[in-house]
């Protein structure tokens, strides 16, 4: 069957101008028509002639062999290490599939026109971007000669529907006693950073999180390409940043750029999706400055890492300031620091709540409020969270009119 979709794709793109405008209606009827009359065509499965009538078709208007991937909504990862090596995410579980672009330069052409629908640019002078797809799903390409194999291509999918508080809870990430607590902590404007490692539910986790703001309130997102699903917020504004073009006019904006400005539209809080270098010191400083109630990511094996990391992105953006000067930034901005992690059996949980209760003997001081304990044995993880200790600032918590109470 591949030898006749090759030979038929061929026949076709050669005899129909593509420089002229044809409808994806009329270009599908002839693909079919080509397809249904061709003598060896006519020897396949109904279901076989289909397959590569939509082949075909996705090859000249889609995104070729990914449109199939893209449309399967058990893949939550595709990772194209090269033209004819494709990798897919199901259910937890990688696997190689047998599919593979005709070339290097299909894939090279699938990618130009992903990151030409978000105006972004990558070539051998700039070969790493992000960007994303139309549902969201995130996307990551690095060219030669930095991918030594060739044009490599890595999405991340996310659902169409936002995963809420209640999935979570569903999928055992987090109990309904710590959703709750969780709940009155957003509501009582306390800012929440949630740390991670890669692939362990960061950007899931904080998009429920969102639900529990205020439906009142005025929010502006700020991302490196724009993932965040809020749809409970009505008065919302998203930023997202941008490469440096080839022209003039083309002036990079940077996650900096954006917060500075963010800062100037009267948000009640900032949501920045995930914080890489300098522009930590700029969301420390938002949260220092009246916006209680923002919320952050980052990439850390544990909360006692992600301090020592957003030390780190501080003092690399060059600002001059001691280090004891930092952490007490860090000590007075954030409140509460969620964990998550990706377990040995591929389930993402939430692992550790901890409190930032101040800055002492030169270090940020923790109070762990919930630890997940783990039962299991083997591959398979079982357990809870279990509350190790009670929040000590409940300031917030009185402003809103929230007890102590109502947290036991």
């Amino acid at each position: 069957m591949e030898q006749i979709y090759l030979r038929l794709r061929r026949e076709i793109h050669a005899g129909l101008d593509l420089s002229t405008q044809i409808e994806d209606s009329d270009l599908r009827d002839k693909v079919r028509q080509k397809v249904l009359s061709d003598q060896e065509a006519r020897r396949l499965s109904i279901t076989e002639q289909k397959l590569i009538v939509n082949r075909i078709f996705d090859s000249m208007r889609g995104l070729d062999v990914l449109e199939p991937l893209l449309r399967d909504p058990s893949i939550t990862e595709i990772m194209i290490n090269s033209h004819n090596e494709i990798f897919v995410e199901r259910k937890g579980k990688v696997q190689q599939i047998d599919v593979s672009f005709e070339d290097e330069e299909k894939l090279l052409n699938a990618i130009q026109s992903i990151v030409g629908r978000v105006n972004r640019r990558v070539n051998e002078s700039s070969p790493i971007v992000d960007a994303r797809l139309k549902d969201g799903s995130r996307v990551n390409v690095v060219l030669p000669p930095i991918a030594l194999k060739g044009p490599t291509m890595t999405i991340r999918r996310f659902p169409a529907k936002p995963v809420t508080m209640e999935d979570l809870i569903g999928w055992g990430a987090i109990s309904q006693e710590v959703a709750d607590f969780i709940q009155k902590l957003v509501q009582a404007r306390y800012n929440i950073f949630i740390s991670g490692g890669t692939g362990s539910g960061k950007t899931t986790f904080l998009n429920a999180l969102s639900n529990f703001i205020p439906e009142d309130e005025r929010i502006i997102t700020i991302e490196d390409s724009a993932e965040l699903q809020i749809k409970k917020v009505k008065n919302l504004v998203s930023l997202e940043t941008r490469n440096a073009g080839s022209g003039t006019e083309a002036k990079e904006i940077s996650m900096r750029d954006l917060i500075k400005s963010s800062l100037r539209m009267r948000p009640d809080r900032i949501i920045v999706g995930e914080v890489r270098g300098a522009e930590a010191l700029d969301m420390l400083q938002a949260m220092n400055t009246g916006h209680d109630g923002s919320l952050s990511t980052g990439h850390a094996n544990s909360p006692i890492d992600m301090l020592s990391r957003l030390e780190t992105m501080v003092l690399s953006g060059g600002s001059g300031l001691p280090v004891e000067v930092v952490r007490k930034q860090i000590a007075s901005a954030i409140d509460i620091l969620v964990h998550l992690s990706r377990l040995r059996d591929r389930s993402r949980k939430v692992v550790e709540i901890s409190e930032v209760i101040g800055f002492a003997g030169g270090e940020v001081v923790l109070n762990t409020l919930f630890r997940f304990e783990d039962v299991g044995e083997g591959k398979k993880v079982e357990g809870e969270l279990k509350r190790e200790s009670g929040l000590k600032d409940i300031s917030k918590l009185r402003a809103y009119g929230l007890s102590i109470d109502q947290l036991d």
